[in-house]
């Protein structure tokens, strides 16, 4: 988006907008604005990131392959002794037949402490209505860092005293999507958007 349409978009929305308080947990805890600003299909794209000179846009590159790789050495330490991809969830889990990637972190035999992020590729008009369902009709607050979009919203589990929770992610046709229950480590997000555009 250029500045001008981000700044636009911002400005009106900011009339509307849904103030959201993040609980502790949430992953990634960011100082973002608090406006839920209305995403544009006309918006001018962001700049696609590259890896180096000559590199394809980030939706043309293979998508990470490792739940372990795409994660800090400081987020994988919140995640020590957490099960990942644990074999009960079978082919649901771990690279899938389209090239996205699922990470499931957390025993089948629990119903907290469990995390799951697909990371799939998702063109701009499909991403868009996404995000903006999200703001518009379930409460997320919406903003944007690191050159692309990101939606997160958090809530107290029904059954469980254990905050739960959902981030979108969506950059050059990457999206990164993910869902907690009672499992929200620190920088989790932002340490995947970096090992995926660099």
């Amino acid at each position: 988006m250029s500045h001008r349409r981000v700044r636009h978009a911002a400005a009106a929305a900011s009339i509307a907008a849904v103030v959201f308080s993040l609980v502790a947990c949430a992953p990634e805890p960011e100082a973002g604005p608090t406006v839920t600003p209305r995403v544009t299909a006309t918006s001018t794209p962001t700049p696609i990131a590259t890896r180096s000179p000559g590199a394809t846009p980030a939706a043309q590159v293979q998508l990470p392959i490792d739940c372990r790789a795409i994660l800090s050495e400081d987020v994988l330490a919140e995640l020590d002794g957490v099960p990942l991809n644990d074999p009960a969830y079978g082919d649901e889990v771990g690279v899938q037949a389209d090239g996205s990637l699922v990470c499931l972190w957390g025993s089948p035999e629990t119903d907290t402490g469990r995390l799951t992020t697909t990371i799939s590729v998702i063109s701009r008009g499909p991403a868009l209505d996404l995000l903006n369902q999200l703001a518009d009709e379930e409460g997320f607050t919406c903003y944007t860092p690191d050159r692309g979009t990101r939606c997160e919203k958090t809530w107290e589990d029904e059954n469980y005293p254990v905050t739960d929770g959902r981030t979108v992610f969506w950059r050059d046709d990457v999206m990164i999507d993910t869902a907690y229950i009672g499992l929200a480590p620190s920088g989790y997000t932002a340490a995947i958007v970096e090992s995926v555009f660099g």
